[in-house]
């Protein structure tokens, strides 16, 4: 007999998955996720020969001075954190939807490939992007359409993965 707890059904089974076991697994589509994301913009930088975004960058830069955090150190080794940083902040996103994701399935949502990939897009798009644009980092609506290319194609990845992950989980 499965044990209840505060999270949730301790158990075996679909229905025996607690909340947190969930959000684990969520939290491992979200990483897949973002492992096929970064995979598909390397590739497009390398088949283009396009370089990298400054904008994760600067959205550090923009949050430290909201949130009246400096970031330690002096020229190159300043900037070098914030190339750390940068990149971090789109894997806090990444793990971060797939989490919500993990916490929509222990509600019982289920949905059909093509919409789950949309929707779970939709969602990595607005928490990657958001940021970005409410800090006048970047404005999507100046965006070219091979600018929208460059930023979708990676995020419907980013979906599929996360899609298939979680409905891979279903099946244990």
């Amino acid at each position: 007999m499965a044990k209840r707890t505060p999270l949730g059904t301790i158990g075996k089974g679909r229905r025996g998955i607690s909340v947190a076991g969930w959000a684990l697994r969520g939290a491992a589509a979200g990483a897949a996720g973002s492992t096929a994301l970064n995979a598909v913009t390397y590739l497009d930088m390398t088949v283009r020969g396009r370089p990298t975004s400054s904008t994760p960058e600067q959205t550090v830069e923009k949050l430290a001075e909201k949130a009246h955090v400096p970031i330690p150190g002096e020229g190159e080794t300043r900037w070098n954190r914030i190339q750390g940083l940068g990149p971090i902040t789109g894997l806090v996103a990444g793990v971060g939807v797939g989490v919500v994701v993990g916490l929509v399935r222990a509600a019982g949502y289920r949905s059909q490939p093509l919409v789950g990939t949309l929707l779970t897009t939709l969602g990595v798009l607005v928490v990657a992007n958001g940021p970005m644009t409410v800090l006048g980092v970047t404005d999507p609506r100046t965006w070219s359409a091979t600018d929208w290319a460059s930023d979708i194609v990676p995020h419907l990845a980013y979906g599929a993965v996360v899609k298939t992950t979680m409905d891979a989980f279903d099946r244990l």
